[in-house]
């Protein structure tokens, strides 16, 4: 029994000895031509390593550093920079037979930095492809020309730095830090599964999970892939998403999935926004506002189409549909906006994020709302057409009614603490420029119908001409003759509208309805008596 344990315990020395020798015996460095080659070979890329050291307890060797070419094309720098790389490695065929294999990759705060041309084309899509050679240069051999035989248990990537540059414009590079990757099973011709995320500028994350392969050579970003995405408080202005000139800003959430193929990405799911700013000057919406969302997204022109997008803002639903441009001179779009019936105090939420400013103090309190809208053009310089319409609204705390006493004949109208809207309607172009209202039809209960048109200033000051015809009590107090009703201006800002009498207006009615007078003075008598509201001499 003694004789066993000590034959055990030398052993057990032996193999201390031999885990303490083996490193020294075996150097790892006779190895690093062979990786290099065989992830050259894989990537079509020139890949160089640091000094390597062989760790037999956890059968891996070690990398200081590693680095991997960019397409000449983009850059002279390096594609990929990581400060150290870690490869498993199969112990017994590099003892027995001086053979490298190996099991798994592990990359250490690698630096990877994606770029796109103007022309659409990304420089990893030439990862794995056939290097092109000169006329005169002999062709490689077949095996060097295809997809070499090569397979890897896991891949994993940590703390890494993600940067995505468009050339040719002005919009910063997005930046993705803490990024974190794990491939298993990896083989360039045939699908594996993945998982990726990474930590979003303003403090969101961003996360796949899913699958992907085979790996496309030649053109990587067509590489086949289906997973699910989630993206966490994605800030629009500070993550690089959105140029601050477009004025849209907010806070991104997304529940969906993304399949590819040949660089054509379907994207669906939920998407939330919050505090959501949509046009220059505007101010942080009230409340979140849902999209129910299939686009189709190609990857290689950073275009795309607008499938469905279902805009639910509370009650109030309204359909999106449409396409969209990232240029590189910056983003644009070609959208379409319908709702009908849409709750308006649903909608309320929504007029700062709108640069929408009511009078001070009012509040809508009930109504409905029908739009249809389309816009056009990059996002800082953006136009809209289109019409609305309100039916049975309210607008809580503004008299209208009392601001319109200034007009001579609606002196008698009664004043009202808010003022009802029986129905609202009108055209509406929107630009950079201002806005502009033709054909308003507006129908009062306590006034009548008032119509006009006229513009609202990107600082919302008002010009606007007017004509209100008063409802039935107090119709008998038009000037004698009107059929047109009475001419009215309204100016000052959106917060503190000023109504006045058109006096160039009211004039210019007269003169048209003055007829049959037997002399110049009877004429002029019967205009300033009408201007001032008195009676026409009998004739």
């Amino acid at each position: 029994m003694k004789k066993i344990i000590s034959v055990l315990g030398v052993l057990g020395v032996l193999l201390v000895i031999a885990a303490v020798a083996i490193p020294f015996l075996v150097d790892a460095n006779q190895f690093r031509p062979t990786l290099e080659s065989r992830l050259t070979q894989a990537l079509h890329r020139d890949v160089k390593i640091g000094g390597l050291k062989l760790a037999i307890l956890s059968g891996a060797v070690s990398a200081s550093g590693v680095s991997i070419a960019d397409d000449p094309a983009f850059n002279k720098t390096a594609f990929l920079r990581a400060s150290s790389l870690k490869a498993g490695v199969d112990l017994m065929a590099l003892i027995l037979s001086r053979k490298l294999n190996v099991t798994g990759i592990e990359l250490d705060q690698p630096q990877i930095d994606l770029v796109q041309n103007a022309g659409g084309a990304w420089n990893f899509s030439s990862l794995g492809g056939t290097p092109e050679t000169s006329p005169s240069a002999p062709a490689p051999p077949a095996a060097a020309s295809s997809t070499p035989d090569l397979s890897i248990a896991a891949i994993k990537v940590s703390d890494g730095r993600l940067t995505l540059t468009r050339l040719g414009g002005q919009a910063p590079p997005i930046v993705l830090d803490k990024v974190n990757a794990d491939l298993k099973n990896f083989a360039p011709a045939a699908s594996f599964p993945f998982s990726l995320s990474a930590a979003l500028a303003g403090g969101g994350t961003i996360r796949l999970d899913g699958k992907a392969g085979p790996i496309h050579a030649g053109d990587a970003i067509s590489t086949p892939f289906d997973a699910k995405l989630g993206i966490v408080h994605l800030d629009l202005v500070a993550s690089g998403v959105m140029e601050p000139s477009t004025g849209v800003s907010g806070i991104v959430a997304i529940d969906g999935a993304a399949a590819s193929n040949h660089a054509n990405i379907t994207l669906q799911g939920k998407l939330t926004g919050e505090q959501l700013k949509l046009v220059k000057g505007g101010r942080p919406a009230k409340r979140p506002v849902e999209l129910n969302f299939a686009v189709e997204h190609d990857l290689k022109r950073l275009g795309g189409v607008i499938k469905r997008a279902d805009v639910h803002l509370g009650k109030a639903v309204a359909t999106l549909t449409g396409s969209y441009q990232l240029r590189s001179e910056g983003p644009g779009v070609n959208l379409k906006l319908v709702g009908s019936k849409m709750d308006l105090t649903e909608l309320a939420a929504m007029l700062p994020a709108l640069d929408i400013v009511l009078p001070a103090g009012a509040e809508i309190d009930q109504g409905a709302a029908d739009v249809d809208l389309e816009a056009q053009g990059p996002l800082d310089r953006i136009a809209a057409t289109g019409s609305f319409s309100l039916e049975n609204a309210r607008l809580a705390k503004f008299d209208l009614a009392s601001k319109m006493r200034v007009l001579e004949s609606l002196a008698g109208i009664k004043a009202e603490p808010h003022t009802t809207i029986q129905a609202l309607s009108a055209k509406v172009k929107y630009s950079f420029e201002g806005v502009e209202l033709d054909d308003i039809v507006f129908d009062a209960p306590s006034i009548g119908r008032i119509t006009g048109a006229g513009t609202i200033s990107p600082a919302h000051q008002l010009d606007l001409r007017m004509r209100v015809i008063p409802r039935a009590e107090v119709a008998s107090l038009v000037m004698p003759g009107s059929k047109t009703g009475i001419p009215f201006t309204v100016t000052g800002t959106s917060d503190n509208p000023s109504i006045k009498p058109d006096v160039k207006g009211v004039v210019t009615d007269r003169l048209k309805d003055i007829s049959g007078a037997n002399s110049a003075i009877d004429q002029a008598s019967g205009l300033i008596q009408g201007l001032f509201g008195g009676k026409k001499k009998q004739q």
